[in-house]
């Protein structure tokens, strides 16, 4: 088989795949805003507010990432990240509650000064001293002073989102992620010195592994992830939809994930009993063959998400539950 994806210029091949992105979005409005249920690390089930902060395109190139869609072409200006974060305050408290726990995700790296001014930390603070925890999200490279500031200024504690995405080292090397398993551990071993909680996102069945090896380096992943102090995993099936997956699926290099190795991959990442274990559910009617079941599989996969017990699979009469 002749490897669609180069060995070199990998970024700029990447780019060369991508369809049409969005028209330029509002620098003072965000993406999207919204609640979901959450079991924080207190064991508590509360609601968590989720801001899609309008950004600037992430600087690395990632090979699955389709974030970019909806980010500007220039980095927003000093200011419109409060401004994001105040519409998200009014939107919640319009729908009568203030959430427990606050995620500020930027399609990037909220300690890229270019993406996030730190000028804009105090007042976005500010705006979210209710959260009882507040979660960001960076590139591992990026982790170091800016997250104790950030840390100092909240109300209350700070969790910060790596992707690790996979920790079979030669899948992570091609992804173009641009750091290695040591690179990420020493990020984690600063965050802990500083007592900020570490959440990690683990890809399900990331190109150039089959579904078999995929599934296994999901769990191994997920213990990379706790043995480096995360107290949550996010699992993320791989989604296609940037242009460089397509091509790597006709050419055999990727193969989609289906809704059972979420499933698997949540089960086998419990079985590990050393953290909380989430399901991303976002979008996953792609990964799913069959109508009949699929609600109530998603359904589940989200009662485990909130209970963090594991519960019988759905049997499904017309699928078999596949």
């Amino acid at each position: 088989m002749i490897s669609a994806y180069p060995t070199r210029g990998r970024s700029a091949w990447i780019l060369a795949q991508r369809p049409p992105r969005s028209t330029s979005p509002d620098p003072n409005v965000p993406h999207g805003v919204f609640f979901e249920r959450e079991r924080l690390a207190s064991g508590d089930v509360a609601d968590s507010g989720v801001v899609l902060l309008t950004n600037r395109e992430c600087p690395w190139r990632c090979l699955m990432c389709d974030l970019w869609k909806d980010t500007t072409l220039q980095s927003v200006p000093q200011g419109a990240i409060p401004r994001q974060v105040e519409f998200a305050v009014r939107r919640w408290l319009d729908s009568g509650a203030l959430p427990v726990q606050v995620k500020l995700y930027n399609s990037g790296s909220f300690f890229d000064p270019a993406a996030i001014p730190p000028a804009d930390y105090a007042p976005v603070a500010q705006r979210i001293a209710f959260a009882r925890n507040v979660v960001v999200e960076s590139h591992p490279l990026l982790v170091g002073d800016r997250a104790r500031v950030l840390r100092d200024l909240l109300s209350g504690s700070l969790e910060v989102a790596l992707g690790l995405e996979t920790a079979h080292p030669e899948v992570l090397e091609k992804l173009n992620k641009k750091f290695d398993l040591a690179q990420f551990a020493r990020a984690a071993e600063f965050l802990a010195a500083e007592q900020i909680a570490l959440r990690v996102f683990i890809l399900v069945n990331p190109p150039f592994l089959d579904e078999q090896v995929g599934l296994e380096w999901a769990a191994k992943s997920a213990e990379f992830a706790f043995s480096c102090g995360a107290s949550a995993v996010a699992l993320i099936p791989t989604r296609s939809g940037n242009g460089a997956i397509e091509r790597l699926r006709e050419s055999g290099e990727f193969v989609q994930p289906t809704l059972k190795m979420l499933e698997m991959a949540q089960r086998a990442a419990l079985a590990l009993g050393r953290g909380r274990v989430f399901a991303d559910t976002w979008a996953l009617e792609q990964f799913s063959a069959c109508p009949h079941c699929f609600a109530a599989r998603r359904e589940r996969l989200e009662t485990v998400n909130r209970t963090q017990r594991d519960t019988p699979t759905i049997h499904c009469a017309v699928c078999g539950g596949s």
